[in-house]
């Protein structure tokens, strides 16, 4: 059995298609999203980082594409 990775803007949307929530309630889950999404953008990156280079290839990278795309701010898409 597989299981569904669901994206943290798929878990907004439930939150807020269900009853009306507060606005303060609205506000910190679009933050606790949006720095979830942050740290994914870092951990990604790290990740890519330590890669080796076969599997860089494999995805299309070369080393310093790499080096340069972890050093991107986690905020950057």
């Amino acid at each position: 059995m597989t299981q569904q990775i669901q994206s943290p803007a798929s878990h907004l949307a439930y939150l807020t298609a269900q009853n009306r929530m507060p606005v303060a309630s609205v506000i910190a889950v679009r933050v606790a999203v949006l720095l979830s999404k942050w740290a994914m953008h870092r951990r990604t990156r790290l990740t890519l980082k330590d890669l080796p280079d076969h599997l860089l290839r494999d995805v299309g990278l070369t080393r310093a594409e790499a080096e340069h795309e972890a050093r991107r701010v986690f905020w950057r898409v």
